[in-house]
């Protein structure tokens, strides 16, 4: 089976090869006693590394603009509703992905449309599931406005992840299921949805981006 590589991780695995080769061959040289445990070690983390960088393909098995598709993989954490302050400043409805080091961190376009609302907000790395998280951690909102409602994904950092990348861009059109970024070594992926969307998933349930129907829009 090949394995599809994400380039956010190319220089990364590269650069774990090169560092697992010469510390095993400096291990050799200098501890031979213990060299094929090293060797062992740097194998097994370079191998997690890899794994960590995965990119399955994953096509929309049905576009359907009344449907949100899960963004990312991994467990949902929050199903509730909220005030949310930063776009839409009024009562809306949040689903709450976490995404554990196991899971694949690629992220998709939970719907279609154009790209009405960008911006990065450097912050903290609290564990994702604080309650505070999604307020004081490094993060990404995006708006996207599929034509008939507006829906926004916030990408939020956890203890582990220290670089959020996003593709997107302010007045873009983007596909549903293309992917909108990358959050390397961690976190956590929000949806506010309105207060109408009818979610089809429950607390603690595993989900696939692009696999995954979050909610449906009626």
């Amino acid at each position: 089976m090949i394995i599809r590589i994400h380039k956010e991780g190319r220089k990364i695995i590269f650069w774990t090869a090169v560092a697992s080769v010469v510390l095993s061959l400096l291990a050799d040289v200098f501890f031979p006693g213990i060299v094929s445990g090293v060797i062992t070690f740097f194998t097994v983390f370079f191998l997690a590394v890899v794994m960590f960088f995965r990119n399955p393909k994953r096509e929309l098995m049905l576009p359907d603009d009344s449907c949100i598709y899960a963004p990312a993989d991994g467990k949902i954490v929050a199903i509730e509703e909220v005030e949310e302050e930063e776009y839409f400043k009024e009562r809306r409805l949040l689903v709450s992905i976490f995404m554990s080091p196991a899971n694949v961190h690629v992220n998709r376009n939970p719907v279609g449309g154009k790209v009405n609302y960008f911006k990065y907000h450097p912050g903290k790395y609290l564990v994702a599931w604080h309650p505070k998280s999604s307020e004081e951690n490094e993060r990404t909102t995006i708006v996207i406005d599929t034509g008939e409602v507006e829906i926004l994904c916030r990408q939020i950092a956890g203890a582990m992840a220290k670089r959020i990348v996003n593709y997107l861009r302010t007045g873009e059109e983007v596909v549903q299921g293309q992917d909108m970024g990358f959050i390397k070594f961690g976190s956590r992926v929000d949806l506010i949805l309105p207060l109408h969307a009818v979610v089809e998933v429950e607390l603690g349930q595993k989900v696939k981006g692009n696999r995954s129907i979050i909610a449906r829009l009626p």
